[in-house]
Parts: C-alpha cells; sequence; structure tokens
C-alpha cells in the first residue's frame, strides 16, 4: 500500500476540526470515498493512540454534526499499516444530497464536495442543483401500508448482539416518517408484513421443469434472510474426498461470495414499486436478481471496483448492526474474491448475479469388494436412486422421480430400503435436510 491520497482517499494525521467538511465532500461526491486517520498527507503512518476513544468520537461527531441522516453510510474500521494501527472511515455517495453541517445549515459554508484530492465549498447554484436533483421517493418516506406494527423479531436480533433498542428506537433507526408514521423501513421490518422472496428450483438449465416454488417471507426481512441462507446451504453441495494428509473439500457455490450475493440483493432492492428479489436454482447456477438496476447513478465500472451508493441506507444500518453486513461497501469486492466480472448482469431495471456451479474435483478409487457387497444388496432402482443420491444429496423424492422416470411411491419405498440396510441415512428434516451415504 502506497497510502497516497487519491479522489477517493484523504488521510489525516489526527481527527481534527475540519473532519466533518472531510466527511461532507465525500457524501456529496458520487463515488464516495475513504479518510485515514493515523496516516500524513505525504504517506507517513503514525498510528493512532487511543483507537477505541477516537471511534466513539467519529461516529458521535459524524451522527450529530452532519444532515440529513448519515445511519448506513458509513463505517468505521480499525487497520494494521506497517505495524501501526489506524482507522479507516468508509463513506458512501449519499442519497440525500446535498449533506451539510448541521450549525452552518445548507448554506455554501456548510456544503462541501470532493475535487480532485481536496475537498471544496459548494456555491449556492451547486446547491441548489443538487438538492433539486434528490432521491425524494426513499422508504424512509414511504408510509407503512400497516400502521399497526410491532418489532418483537428485530429486538431479539438485537439482544443477541448485546445491543438494546431503547424506547426511541423507531426514531434511531428511522423508522418513522417526516410526518410522524411507519416507513417502510418499518413495515419490512415489522414481525408481520406481505413481503416475501421468491426461491425457485428447476430440474434443468431452464424454467421449463419446475420442481419448487417457495416463498420466505411475511415476517421481519432479517427473519426471511436467515431463513433463505439456511436453506441455501441445505442446496450448496460440499465434495469431499478423504486422503492420507486430511479432508479435502471443495463447495459447489463459495459460501462468502454467495451470502453476499443474497444479502446486497435484499439490501439493495427496490421495494418502492413492490418488486422483490428472486433466487433461482437451475442445473448448473444459481441466480439472484434484485430490483432497480446500479444503485443511484453508478456506472458499471464503478460499481465493480466497490464504489457505493446505497439505495436503502436504513437497511443497511440494521443488517450491519445484526451482524448481517460486516463491513459497508465490501460486498461486490467479496463476489469478485471468488468469481469473474462476468457473473454480474447490468440490466435497466434489474441487477443479477449468476454462479455456475463447480464440478468434483475429486477422483475416487472405487473398491470392487464394497461395490460387489452393494451389487448384492440392491436391485437396479435401488441402485439408480443410490447413483443420484451420490451425485446430489439434498433430491427430493419429486425430483428423483422426473429425473429416474419412476414413481414417487416406489421411490419412497426403496428409500426405506435403503436405510433398512444401513447403505443411506437420512441427515435433518424431510424438507430441507439431505441423504448421507453410509
Amino acid at each position: 500500500m502506497t497510502n497516497t491520497e487519491t479522489n477517493r482517499i484523504e488521510n489525516k494525521e489526527q481527527l481534527n476540526d475540519d473532519f466533518e467538511q472531510e466527511v461532507i465532500a465525500f457524501l456529496n461526491y458520487r463515488e464516495g470515498g475513504a479518510i485515514y486517520i493515523g496516516i500524513k498527507k505525504d504517506g507517513q503512518v503514525v498510528g493512532v493512540n487511543d483507537i477505541d476513544q477516537t471511534q466513539l468520537q467519529i461516529k458521535d461527531r459524524i451522527k450529530n454534526n452532519i444532515q440529513p441522516s448519515t445511519l448506513g453510510l458509513f463505517d468505521v474500521i480499525v487497520e494494521t499499516i506497517n505495524n501501526k494501527e489506524v482507522i479507516k472511515v468508509v463513506i458512501s455517495s449519499g442519497t440525500e444530497k446535498p449533506y451539510y453541517l448541521r450549525k452552518k445549515g445548507r448554506t455554501p459554508e456548510g456544503c462541501y464536495i470532493r475535487v480532485g484530492i481536496s475537498k471544496e465549498r459548494m456555491t449556492e447554484r451547486m446547491i441548489d442543483d443538487m438538492y433539486a436533483k434528490r432521491i425524494k421517493n426513499t422508504l424512509k418516506e414511504i408510509d407503512s401500508p400497516r400502521q399497526k406494527l410491532t418489532f418483537n423479531q428485530l429486538k431479539i436480533y438485537y439482544e443477541e448482539d448485546n445491543l438494546n433498542l431503547n424506547d426511541n428506537f423507531l426514531h434511531n433507526l428511522d423508522l418513522m416518517t417526516s410526518e410522524g408514521k411507519y416507513n417502510y423501513n418499518a413495515f419490512l421490518l415489522a414481525d408481520e408484513n406481505n413481503v416475501s422472496i421468491k426461491l425457485v428450483k428447476y430440474l434443468g438449465k431452464n424454467k421449463l421443469d419446475l420442481l419448487e416454488n417457495l416463498e420466505f417471507g411475511n415476517c421481519c426481512l432479517i427473519t426471511a434472510t436467515k431463513n433463505i441462507l439456511e436453506r441455501l446451504k441445505v442446496e450448496n453441495t460440499v465434495y469431499a474426498k478423504i486422503e492420507y494428509f486430511g479432508r479435502k473439500e471443495q463447495e459447489m457455490i463459495d459460501t462468502k461470495a454467495l451470502k453476499e450475493a443474497v444479502i446486497n440483493a435484499i439490501v439493495h432492492n427496490d421495494y418502492s414499486y413492490g418488486n422483490t428479489p428472486i433466487i433461482e436454482l437451475y442445473s448448473d447456477r444459481i441466480e439472484i436478481t434484485s430490483a432497480g438496476g446500479l444503485p443511484q447513478e453508478l456506472s458499471q465500472e464503478e460499481f465493480l471496483e466497490g464504489v457505493t451508493a446505497p439505495r436503502n441506507k436504513e437497511l443497511i444500518r440494521v443488517f450491519k448492526d445484526v451482524d448481517l453486513i460486516e463491513n459497508i461497501g465490501s460486498g461486490v469486492l467479496r463476489i469478485l474474491d471468488a468469481y469473474d466480472k462476468s457473473c454480474f448482469k447490468f440490466m435497466e431495471h434489474f441487477l443479477r448475479v449468476s454462479f455456475k456451479y463447480k464440478e468434483n474435483p475429486f477422483e475416487y478409487e472405487t473398491d470392487d469388494k464394497i461395490n460387489d457387497k452393494i451389487n448384492d444388496k440392491i436391485n437396479d432402482k435401488e441402485r439408480q436412486i443410490l447413483n443420484i443420491l451420490m451425485k446430489k444429496s439434498n433430491y427430493t423424492i419429486p425430483e428423483i422421480s422426473k429425473t429416474t422416470k419412476i414413481s414417487t411411491a416406489t421411490i419412497s419405498r426403496c428409500l426405506k430400503q435403503l436405510q433398512d440396510k444401513k447403505i443411506i441415512e437420512r441427515v435433518g428434516s424431510n424438507k430441507s435436510g439431505y441423504w448421507k451415504i453410509l
């Protein structure tokens, strides 16, 4: 790392008086940016002495001294550079521009923007133009379809992370409109709603043969997200082989990339027109599609470089609070660690991520004696079913039936016989479990 300042990186030796101005400049800049505390202008790393106290000061100053609300638009991270601890403040491009110093108001003395490697005061014309383009149709200002809402699930998730929601949490989490009504964010996070995310499974590489059509939702969006991630764990086959030096494994889909793609689709989805994400499983790939296209006015190149402009910053803040999001702006880069840029498909009104399944990389040695013993025990239909389960252990009875053209009743009977012969066993529930080959 060269520690050089750029249009998206600002270095500060220490937390000083103009810190908020630098934050505002990045909030108003279309690409956002990062501020390093503990690095001099020339790139020399000096570190931060009181890391914890400085982090608290940074969070308080951004939250209390800048308007509109910055919740969900920044992240404070500790990094070690040249064996010294520094603080990195990641700032996303805001959705309610222009941002300004609370005590100066929406004036040239309070509004700043990033120009090259420095901040500049905005002119009145720039402020007026930016305000005119502000996105007003945010979830924060859309009334919830229901005004009788409860948030017991949300409170439990916060308590699990040792965070308590006080009596003012509705305002602290921006779950109320400016008129004092529950907004659409509140609706999505409430115990009951009518929002659901589809998970559809097909037998082949197209949509001709539908196997399953599931919906996760009508509850707190965090609960729906966790349920989807658990279901996808079952779908994600892990190839394994025991060798002399230990066990080797290969996932069909990279777990980290899959989690990031699902969560990104959920928190960045454009819910304002009633659209929800959809997850589609094919025989050779998984596709995750969210509504709204690219966030804000980002170019494809900026998006793939990890530039962020959150569409639903209030949702992002909550998902980060409950540890479903690690660091703001890291999702796309985590996906690109495992897959190339071609996995993203950009459309005018939708964004799709597609992961091709990885094939089993292992070659297994056959044991003729074991095979002979198994062959002596099973009939042709049982052998067909066993061969399928060795390739796809979570296949359901209807899926096996479609593949083998054997009736579901016969498959049920054969599975029971294979269990009785101690060749297979069922792990988990009938709905989300899998078959283990003994």
